[in-house]
């Protein structure tokens, strides 16, 4: 609630940052950086969670999805994070919703014959036209 959000790239900033999402190059849950930009980076939320069946290489948002998604839900929810109701809703939010952004983000195409995913929404449409055009006179993205 009382969080400051910082846009930057700068190393340095980083490393004073407690969460860092989507810069950084470093994928470490302990330390809360959850990056997917790294060469080596190959997870998805079933390599993370070995229950679950998508195999989609997850994006900085699916990170921060598949490590507190089901404790938002819950929250939200008031009802057990391992209880059948915060565990189906999970599931469906990340098949129907998120699982769309990973392959976005990844630039993994819908289908190559059977499609890989659902696309549903227009989310990465509507997050481009939030930035700068890229012959626009004013670049900076804090510009409102």
């Amino acid at each position: 609630q009382d969080a400051e959000v910082v846009r930057t790239r700068d190393p340095q900033r980083l490393a004073q940052c407690e969460v860092v999402v989507d810069v950084g190059g470093e994928y470490d849950p302990e330390r809360h950086r959850y990056d997917h930009h790294q060469r080596s980076f190959t997870e998805s939320m079933k390599s993370l969670k070995p229950d679950k069946p998508w195999t989609t290489k997850l994006s900085s948002a699916g990170l921060v999805y598949c490590h507190f998604g089901s404790q938002i839900l819950a929250g939200l929810l008031e009802q057990p994070e391992d209880g059948p109701v915060v565990t189906a809703l999970y599931d469906k939010l990340y098949e129907n919703f998120v699982q769309e952004i990973d392959a976005i983000d990844n630039g993994i195409p819908q289908a190559e014959g059977e499609p890989r995913y659902a696309l549903t929404t227009t989310l990465s449409a509507r997050v481009g036209h939030l930035n700068p055009r890229w012959n626009d006179p004013e670049q900076d993205t804090e510009v409102g």
